[in-house]
């Protein structure tokens, strides 16, 4: 306790800094699978800690374990969520650490846990912070990592990255028509001694180099490029692909996941995988389901639901999200959730790997 007057202005600025993104909704939908003696949750992706306070607050007999790779996060999340006392505790790690962190968490014998969050993408902290070079809105060092200790930057990227690979990572990451051109003009740019080192830069680089037309719709002509260049850095969807599974793997009978997405990519990954454990693994033309190959997972809704105009107003933030929830009806050992495996991993295998 003697800690405490210390947390107080880093607790209070977290709070002040952060409004999670549909957290009534995704407390209703964690709800069912906590309604248990001493319920153990995980916060697969903590960020400044919102999602986690509501769900300690609401709960009170919960236990989460917050996971995040950024020691600033860590550090916020824990001066907001220190008088909780032990209810709390916080992991640094990349999310991909989920199996491990519920094997430490669980009070079962099967290791498993109640209920997992991912509230995907880039958080609050990172965005609002312009030094850590995720925004386009104000000039900043081309960094874009979310565990600023390790890794290679936007910056080591851009000066290594041939004109090749560069389309690639912008037209596959960023869904970026114009990403020929774009990459053209970095690597040109480049090349006569002067490269794109600042986030302004590259802002513009990207303006003057799509057509004007496309300039005039769709928000800032950077976004995609900013997107593209920060899921590179920081792996994220070899990330997602990773952990995803295992956090299906690690929930019990009757446990359930929630899973926020602000884009098309993350959010594909998780629709997919949630419907093939909502899927029989039978051959379709069988009259019956073999014993074995029934479905694991059990969707709840139909569809991403998505923030009202109400949710909008007062967290624009939430404008782009999809939610997805399922709840396990079959233990893991006997219906594990399998691997995946997609056609995004070889551009974030190119030069290394670094993700939260």
């Amino acid at each position: 306790m003697s800690n405490a007057p210390a947390a107080q202005p880093a607790a209070a600025g977290a709070a002040d800094r952060h409004t999670p993104v549909l957290l009534n909704r995704c407390l209703e939908l964690l709800a069912p699978a906590l309604a248990v003696p001493d319920p153990v949750m995980i916060d697969c992706t903590l960020g400044m800690g919102g999602h986690a306070e509501g769900a300690l607050e609401r709960f009170p007999e919960l236990t989460l374990i917050g996971i995040d790779r950024d020691p600033q996060a860590i550090a916020l999340a824990s001066a907001r969520l220190a008088r909780f006392g032990d209810r709390f505790r916080a992991v640094r790690a990349t999310y991909d650490a989920v199996d491990a962190v519920a094997r430490d968490a669980s009070r079962r014998s099967d290791h498993t846990v109640d209920a997992m969050l991912m509230d995907l993408g880039v958080s609050s902290l990172q965005l609002d912070d312009a030094d850590r070079g995720f925004s386009y809105a104000h000039p900043a060092p081309l960094d874009m990592r979310m565990d600023q200790t390790a890794g290679r930057t936007a910056q080591d990227l851009l000066d290594t990255a041939d004109e090749r690979e560069l389309a690639y990572i912008l037209r596959t990451y960023g869904e970026e028509r114009f990403a020929s051109r774009i990459a053209a003009a970095i690597v040109r740019r480049r090349s006569t001694g002067s490269p794109i080192t600042t986030t302004a830069e590259l802002a513009e680089l990207v303006r003057e180099n799509i057509p004007a037309a496309a300039r005039r719709r769709g928000g800032n002509p950077a976004k995609r490029t900013f997107q593209a260049l920060r899921i590179a850095v920081n792996g994220e969807l070899d990330l997602l692909e990773r952990a995803l599974p295992r956090a299906l793997n690690s929930l019990r009978v009757g446990g359930r996941i929630v899973v926020e997405s602000y884009q098309s990519l993350e959010d594909r990954i998780v629709k997919q995988a949630l419907a093939a454990g909502a899927s029989a693994a039978a051959p379709a033309n069988l009259p019956f389901i073999p014993e074995g190959l029934e479905p694991y997972l059990e969707l709840v809704g139909h569809g991403a639901q998505k923030a009202d105009a109400a949710e909008v107003a007062a967290n624009p933030r939430s404008a782009s999200v999809r939610l997805r929830a399922a709840t396990r009806i079959r233990p893991a050992h006997q219906a594990p959730a399998p691997t995946i495996h997609s056609a995004s991993a070889p551009a974030e295998k190119t030069r290394g790997r670094n993700r939260r």
